[in-house]
């Protein structure tokens, strides 16, 4: 059983502009509204594990389950007591002086038929917001970096 969503959006932000942001998880409340803090226990590679802080709830632990620098990323939240599992996909892909950003999310498990489109509905508004949020603190960013450019 499995429930999904995808968003990808184009920016002239650079990769590994973007991956410091992500490799840098104290960074991902000051793009990712939805999240209060985020911390890991060790160095953002696969295996490692976190929790996460959704607004107005309980931390909630994460792992990461692939990790790709400049490339991507994945992790896995497991939902206590919801029968589901929440795995989040972030994508990076340059090319011409652009970097397409891609975020999917699976929500899997016994209940994600019946969970998932209702829990995934604010992800649906959420992740593209996230994401335009993600690509603005970029350039702002690379701006400072740059004051030339």
């Amino acid at each position: 059983m499995m429930w999904q969503f995808e968003h990808s959006l184009i920016t002239t932000a650079k990769a590994d502009t973007i991956w410091r942001l992500y490799s840098d998880i104290t960074t991902w409340p000051l793009w990712d509204k939805g999240i209060e803090s985020a911390s890991l226990e060790g160095l953002f590679v696969q295996g490692t594990r976190g929790f996460l802080q959704p607004e107005g709830q309980d931390p909630l632990p994460f792992e990461l389950l692939e990790v790709n620098p400049l490339h991507g990323f994945s992790d896995i939240t497991d939902i206590p007591g919801a029968g589901i599992q929440v795995q989040f996909t972030h994508l990076l892909e340059e090319s011409n002086g652009a970097t397409k950003i891609t975020h999917q999310v699976k929500i899997t498990g016994p209940n994600a038929e019946q969970i998932g489109p209702k829990f995934g509905a604010h992800m649906v508004e959420g992740i593209p917001q996230t994401m335009d949020g993600l690509a603005r603190l970029v350039l702002e960013r690379e701006k400072e970096q740059n004051p030339n450019e």
